[in-house]
């Protein structure tokens, strides 16, 4: 049965919207009325999904944020019409809107609800933690347009170690999201090689959050940058290097020794099962698989060869933060 969604302002939101909430958040869950209403409500656009015969089922919210991240909350489905699929229209619908909005979306999901937001592309970003005593983990997910487009997409898509379907771009938001993505994931290692670190491709605000997440949160964990040319890196403040340069023992780059044999593609490398590539170093496009350990092990012995031979940069050490 299809839902029909509905979108309105808090200020002219119908009484179903705090209705639902009411049952389900405070009667249900015994969520606390001081934490369930805040002053987000007033700043958020609001969903309804009502049934053919207008009955009011579920809602949601989307709160918009001043950078390119947005936040899909408060979702709730009323216990007798649970199991019918609703949950997912309603996403499904919140997060296509978003798309146009937003380069990323975030949510906190309830921890036995967590297999239910990765089979739309929301992978897990932090550790669990309470929320009005319930066990609450972080959750977004970075590749909308292309897995809302995709009709085929898997039943997890993009959710490393699970899809292993592959994954084409030749755009750069498509190459961003799909890389991003991957990296996103990561518990104990990236691994990325390139000519060089294109400012337009790395030097970007999301990929260094996400390579400091994984740097601060797992206690053991490497990110290796192995790129031919740091002249760029030299010339410019670059957010990677700065980075670098606050977490050395986390974060290494290396310069690719000429006189040995180099592989002619970019690529990155998340654990042992998730891979971004690129076909030519001056080229957008490529593919990303979320659960390829035979392909992720053969770059990784490629990397690896390339990485034992390479030479720190000494231009780098040099610069200041």
């Amino acid at each position: 049965m299809e839902l029909k969604i509905r979108k309105y302002s808090w200020q002219l939101a119908p009484s179903a919207i705090r209705e639902i909430r009411q049952t389900v958040f405070i009667d249900e869950q015994g969520v606390p009325a001081e934490l369930e209403w805040d002053d987000t409500d007033e700043i958020s656009d609001h969903y309804i999904g009502v049934l053919p015969d207008n009955t009011p089922v579920a809602v949601a919210r989307l709160v918009p944020s001043v950078t390119d991240l947005g936040r899909i909350g408060r979702m709730a489905i009323l216990k007798e019409h649970r199991g019918q699929g609703f949950g997912e229209q309603m996403l499904r619908h919140v997060m296509q809107e978003a798309s146009g909005q937003f380069d990323q979306l975030h949510l906190s999901a309830q921890e036995y609800a967590v297999p239910f937001y990765e089979k739309l592309g929301f992978h897990v970003c932090s550790t669990p933690y309470d929320d009005a005593g319930i066990p609450h983990l972080d959750m977004r997910c970075l590749a909308t347009p292309q897995i809302l487009a995709d009709d085929s997409a898997p039943v997890f898509p993009t959710l490393l170690g699970k899809d292993d379907t592959t994954w084409h771009f030749n755009s750069e938001q498509d190459h961003l999201n799909l890389m991003d993505t991957v990296a996103g994931q990561a518990s104990h290692r990236i691994w990325l090689y390139d000519r060089l670190l294109d400012h337009e491709i790395y030097d970007r605000e999301r990929l260094r959050d996400i390579f400091s997440e994984m740097a601060r949160r797992h206690r053991i964990c490497e990110i290796r940058l192995l790129v031919h040319d740091d002249k760029p890196l030299v010339q410019r403040r670059h957010q990677l290097i700065q980075l670098m340069k606050r977490l050395p023992s986390k974060i290494e780059l290396r310069l690719v020794n000429p006189d040995y044999p180099s592989e002619e593609q970019a690529f990155l490398i998340a654990d042992r099962e998730g891979i971004a590539y690129r076909h030519r170093f001056d080229s957008l496009e490529g593919w990303a698989r979320f659960a390829d350990p035979g392909r992720v092990k053969l770059q990784a012995e490629a990397f690896q060869r390339m990485w034992e031979t390479a030479r720190p940069s000494l231009e780098l050490r040099e610069l200041p933060l």
